[in-house]
C-alpha cells in the first residue's frame, strides 16, 4: 500500500533553517506529482509546494516562495522540502504528498520555529 513517511522536523529559530526529506513506497513513485502541506493549530491544512513527476515544474504557496524549495529523488523514491528563513508563522505540521489516486498523506512532522 501507499506508505509516505517524513522526517526532518524540530525545533529552529527564527531565520534558521530545515530540510524535510519524505520516503514513499508501494507506488510507482515517478508516475505522480508530489507536495507537500502543512497544518497549523486551529487553521485549515493547506498546499506548500508541488513538483511534477520529472522535476521540471514546481510550484510554491505565495507565503514561502524564494525561502522553501521542493525537490525529488526518483531513484530514492524520495522528495524533500528545503526551507530556509524560517518565520514563525511556518510552524506547523508538515505533510508529504502524492497525487496518485485520490492523494494520499503521510503522518506528518512538527515544525515549530520559536527562539
Amino acid at each position: 500500500q501507499v506508505q509516505l513517511v517524513e522526517s526532518g522536523g524540530g525545533l529552529v529559530q527564527p531565520g534558521g533553517s530545515l530540510r524535510l526529506p519524505c520516503a514513499a513506497s508501494g507506488f510507482s513513485f515517478n508516475s505522480y506529482a508530489m507536495g507537500w502541506y502543512r497544518q497549523a493549530p486551529g487553521k485549515e491544512r493547506e498546499l506548500v509546494a508541488t513538483i511534477t513527476e520529472g522535476g521540471g515544474s514546481r510550484n510554491y504557496a505565495d507565503s514561502v516562495k524564494g525561502r522553501f524549495t521542493i525537490s525529488r529523488d526518483n531513484v530514492k523514491k524520495a522528495v524533500y522540502l528545503q526551507m530556509n528563513s524560517l518565520k514563525s508563522e511556518d510552524t506547523a505540521v508538515y505533510y508529504c504528498w502524492t497525487a496518485r489516486g485520490y492523494g494520499y498523506w503521510g503522518q506528518g512532522t512538527q515544525v515549530t520555529v520559536s527562539s
